[in-house]
C-alpha cells in the first residue's frame, strides 16, 4: 500500500525528538503532546486543554512541530514511534490514525469510551478514523470544514460588496476589490493551501455529487470530465486576484491580511476564525463568514484527533485523563469557540458560539442528515495522504505555471491519482 510506503520513507528522513526517558516514575503525572498548533489562535485553543489536564493533576509537556500543515509533525511522530519512544498522545489526522491502529501501535481506550457513551455522540464519519475493529485508539476534539470564505467587513462596505451566491458573483466581488486598490484574495502559495481552495472550487463548479464522485469515489470519468477542466479554469480565474508576494506565505499570515484590511477575502478552513478571535475581532462586526459560493448546505470536513500510543502501565493514567478531558462537553465547547471549529460531539450546545460558530454547528447537523458531509481531499479525509499529496502536486504546479492549461491539468491529475493508489 503506497500510504504505508509514504510513511516509512518520510520516517527515514526524520530527526528523532527526545522526550527523555519516558518510563521513569517522574513521567507518570505528565502528558506529552506532539502537535503542530503554533499560530496564535491555535495556541490559545490548546491552552483550554492544558488547563483542564492540569486540574486533573497532570503536568503538560509541549512538543510542537511547526510547518507543512502537519506534515513535519507526522514525520517526527513516525520516527519516534519507530524508535520505541512515543508521546502520551499526538495530534493526528484520520488516515494516519488508521495506519498506526492497523500496525498495532495504538492503545485501546474503549473502556472509557463505553463508560462515557462516545458511540452515541460522535458522528459515524469520525468514528471510522478513531476506531479500528471496534476499539477506540484516538479521539476527535473538533470538526473543521474547509468550504468557507472570510471577509473584512469594513472593506466589504467600502467597495459596496454583498454576499456572493455563486462563483461568478464571487469573481465580480473580487473585481470590485481590485478596482478599489485592495488585494482581493489573500492566499498563501503553499500546496496544501492551494489544494484546500480547490476543494471548494470543485464543489462549487460541479456540485456536491460531483465532488463525491471525483474525490471520494475517485471515479475516473469525473476526474477527467469537462467539469473538472472547468474547475481548473475557475482556479485560474482566482489566481488573477492574489498579490505577487503570495508564494510560500503561511496561512495565518494570509488571514492577518484580511484582519488588517489589506485584503478583502480569504478562502480557508474555519481555523482562520481562531486568528480573528485571537486578534479580538467579532464575527458580524469586524468580519463576515460565508460558505464558499455554491457550496452552502454541504460540509467538506477534517477533524483534529488525538491518537494514543501503547505505553507502559504507569503512563496510561495520563492518557486516560487526556482522553476524558478532550471528550468532555464543556472542554469541547470552550476549545472550539477559540479554535474556530465546531465540537466533535453532536450533543454540545451552541450557546457559547458566535454567529459563524452557530452556522458551523447547524451546517454540520444538516449536512450529516442530508448526506452532504464529506471528507476534504486536501485535508487527508477523503483519501489517504499519498493521494492527497498527488493532488497537491498537480494543483500547485497549475497555480505556479508548471502546468500550462486546464486540459493538461486534468490529464496530470488522473495520472497522479492513479499512480498514488
Amino acid at each position: 500500500m503506497k500510504f504505508r510506503a509514504f510513511l516509512i520513507s518520510t520516517a527515514l528522513t526524520a530527526v528523532t525528538i527526545s522526550y527523555g526517558t519516558l518510563a521513569h516514575a517522574a513521567d507518570v503525572k505528565e502528558v506529552q503532546m506532539l502537535h503542530w498548533w503554533t499560530s496564535g489562535g491555535e495556541a490559545a485553543a490548546l491552552d483550554v486543554i492544558k488547563q483542564a489536564v492540569a486540574k486533573q493533576g497532570f503536568a503538560w509537556k509541549d512538543v510542537p512541530v511547526a510547518g507543512g500543515g502537519g506534515g513535519a509533525a507526522m514525520t517526527t511522530l513516525k520516527a519516534n514511534v519507530a524508535a520505541g519512544n512515543p508521546p502520551t498522545a499526538s495530534q493526528i489526522l484520520g488516515y494516519y490514525a488508521l495506519e498506526y491502529a492497523e500496525q498495532g501501535s495504538l492503545a485501546d481506550i474503549s473502556s472509557l469510551a463505553g463508560k462515557d457513551g462516545w458511540d452515541k455522540v460522535v458522528p459515524a464519519a469520525l468514528q471510522k478514523f478513531a476506531k479500528t475493529n471496534g476499539k477506540w485508539g484516538a479521539v476527535p476534539i473538533n470538526i473543521h470544514s474547509v468550504n468557507w470564505i472570510w471577509l473584512n467587513k469594513a472593506v466589504m462596505e467600502k467597495i459596496g460588496g454583498t454576499e456572493p451566491k455563486n462563483f461568478d458573483e464571487f469573481v465580480a466581488l473580487l473585481d470590485k476589490a481590485k478596482k478599489a486598490g485592495v488585494i482581493p484574495l489573500a492566499l498563501g502559495g503553499q500546496p496544501w493551501q492551494e489544494a484546500t481552495m480547490f476543494d471548494s472550487i470543485v464543489a462549487s463548479t460541479g456540485g456536491t455529487d460531483f465532488y463525491k464522485k471525483a474525490f471520494v469515489d475517485l471515479d475516473e470519468g469525473a476526474l477527467k470530465s469537462d467539469t473538472m477542466k472547468k474547475s481548473f479554469d475557475n482556479l485560474a480565474k482566482l489566481r488573477d486576484y492574489v498579490d505577487p508576494n503570495y508564494t510560500g506565505r503561511d496561512w495565518n499570515l494570509a488571514t492577518a491580511m484580511v484582519i488588517k484590511g489589506d485584503a478583502l477575502v480569504q478562502v480557508m478552513g474555519d481555523w482562520a476564525k481562531g486568528e480573528f478571535a485571537a486578534a479580538h475581532k467579532e464575527a458580524g462586526k469586524d468580519y463576515l463568514c460565508y460558505r464558499f459560493p455554491g457550496t452552502d448546505g454541504s460540509v467538506f470536513y477534517n477533524s483534529d484527533m488525538f491518537a494514543f500510543f501503547k505505553v507502559p502501565a504507569d503512563r496510561q493514567a495520563a492518557q486516560l485523563a487526556l482522553a476524558q478531558v478532550t471528550m468532555n462537553p464543556d472542554v469541547q465547547s470552550a476549545f472550539n469557540v477559540i479554535k474556530g471549529s465546531v465540537p466533535a460531539r453532536t450533543d454540545v450546545s451552541d450557546a457559547a458560539f458566535d454567529i459563524c460558530g452557530k452556522k458551523g454547528i447547524a451546517d454540520v447537523k444538516t449536512a450529516n442528515a442530508k448526506g452532504t458531509f464529506f471528507g476534504s481531499l486536501a485535508q487527508n479525509y477523503a483519501q489517504p495522504p499519498a493521494i492527497a499529496t498527488a493532488y497537491y502536486d498537480v494543483v500547485t504546479k497549475f497555480m505556479h505555471g508548471g502546468i500550462k492549461t486546464s486540459d493538461i491539468a486534468v490529464t496530470e491529475l488522473v495520472k497522479a491519482i492513479n499512480a498514488a493508489k
